[in-house]
C-alpha cells in the first residue's frame, strides 16, 4: 500500500467517531443549501485530485451491475451478457450483480480501469457528492469517508462551513 493511502486510511480512521456524529446531526437536521455545498465542495476537492493515484474505491468496494452495465460492458469485452455474468460477477446477498473478485477485476496495475468507458453506472457516479437529495444518502457519505480520501477532505470542509454558519 501507498504512503498517502495509509495516512489516509489513519486519518479516516480516527475520525470514524466524529464523522459518524456529524451525519448523524447533518441527517437530523440539513441545511436547506446541503445540495449546493456538497456541489461547491465536490467540485473544489475533485479539481485538486487525481483518483488513478490511489483507485482505493476500485481496491475495496463493490459497484452493483444492473442489466444495462452488464450488457454495456460485456459488448466492450466481446462477450455475451451471460459469459461476463459468469466470468466476472456474482449475486450478493440483496440479489445484487458485483464483481466475484475485489479489487474489481477491470483494475489495471496502473489504476486504469480496463471498462472505463463502459464502467457501470455505480462507478460513474462515485462517490456520489455532486448529487441532488444528499440528505438521502448522507449514510453512504459517511461511509464513503472511509474509502474515499476526497469524501473525507469534503467532509471535513463541510465540517468547518458548517460550523462557521452555526456561530455566526
Amino acid at each position: 500500500m501507498n504512503t498517502k493511502l495509509e495516512e489516509f486510511n489513519s486519518k479516516a480512521k480516527s475520525l470514524k467517531k466524529e464523522n459518524q456524529n456529524f451525519y448523524r446531526k447533518l441527517k437530523s437536521r440539513p441545511p436547506a443549501d446541503l445540495d449546493f455545498q456538497f456541489l461547491e465542495l465536490h467540485e473544489e476537492v475533485f479539481a485538486e485530485t487525481d483518483c488513478l493515484s490511489c483507485a482505493n474505491c476500485c481496491k475495496t468496494t463493490s459497484p452493483i451491475f444492473y442489466e444495462r452495465d452488464i450488457e454495456r460492458a460485456a459488448k466492450a469485452l466481446k462477450l455475451k451478457p451471460g459469459e461476463f455474468t459468469q466470468n466476472y460477477l456474482r449475486l450478493d446477498e440483496d440479489k445484487d450483480y458485483v464483481p466475484k473478485t475485489i479489487p474489481c477485476p477491470f483494475l489495471k496495475e496502473d489504476n486504469a480501469c480496463r471498462i472505463y468507458e463502459h464502467r457501470p453506472a455505480a462507478c460513474k457516479e462515485y462517490p456520489h457528492t455532486n448529487r441532488r437529495k444528499m440528505h438521502q444518502i448522507l449514510d453512504l457519505t459517511y461511509h464513503n469517508t472511509l474509502v474515499c480520501p476526497a469524501v473525507l477532505k469534503i467532509t471535513d470542509k463541510l465540517k468547518k462551513a458548517l460550523k462557521l454558519t452555526q456561530t455566526k
